[in-house]
């Protein structure tokens, strides 16, 4: 084989991960974003009729009036919505803008992994607050976390692929094993998020049964 051959076999799995990657950030910004417009919507109806429900209020778990009634539906003095609405259009748009060919610099991709870090974070309290503090799940809410864990996971492990966090990281062992086990980890994340749903909410599943 021709180092030609090898140097193509070599950069045509890097091009399909991007393609990957660009359809995640453009079908799962507009996922997000649909769901944060709907949050917004249904607030919006709530604040000028108190007496409406929620179309996400499906029983006393999967209830998004309990949620949105809450002080962690507001943490920084307005919906939380909204901050999907602000940030969902960079990823449609970053994917858009992979897919038509272009390519991004390593500051922008800093910068998304910045966005991403902080989101996936914030995704992580708010579920620990409708877990342990509200004991309710908004639906709607759930797509958007839903969004977020792949949105951050494959962002990393692309910036881990190219070097963005250097070269010693990049050639590390650890980064291998998460590029070569990369599904099991997205499963994982969903199923840890299932199991503690499942586990906090049983004693009203359990009727359901």
């Amino acid at each position: 084989m021709s180092t030609a051959e090898q140097v193509e076999l070599e950069v045509r799995p890097q091009r399909q991960d991007e393609v990957a990657l660009a359809w995640l950030l453009l079908l799962g910004g507009m996922v997000g974003l649909v769901a944060s417009s709907v949050l917004i919507a249904e607030k919006i109806a709530l604040l000028t009729d108190p007496t409406y429900v929620p179309s996400c209020s499906v029983n006393p778990v999967l209830n998004c009036g309990s949620v949105m009634s809450t002080a962690q539906a507001e943490v920084f003095g307005f919906p939380n919505p909204i901050l999907g609405v602000a940030a969902f259009p960079v990823l449609v748009t970053t994917g858009a803008t992979l897919l038509a060919g272009g390519r991004l610099a390593a500051w922008y991709w800093r910068g998304l992994q910045v966005g991403v870090t902080l989101g996936l974070g914030f995704v992580l309290w708010l579920a620990f607050q409708s877990l342990y503090r509200i004991g309710a799940l908004c639906p709607y809410c759930m797509v958007v976390w839903a969004v977020v864990w792949p949105t951050f996971l494959y962002v990393t492990l692309r910036n881990l692929r190219v070097g963005i966090f250097g070269t010693a990281i990049q050639r590390s062992r650890l980064n291998r094993v998460l590029g070569d086990w990369h599904a099991p980890v997205l499963l994982g994340g969903y199923l840890v998020v299932l199991v503690l749903v499942g586990v906090r909410f049983w004693s009203y599943w359990s009727t359901l049964l």
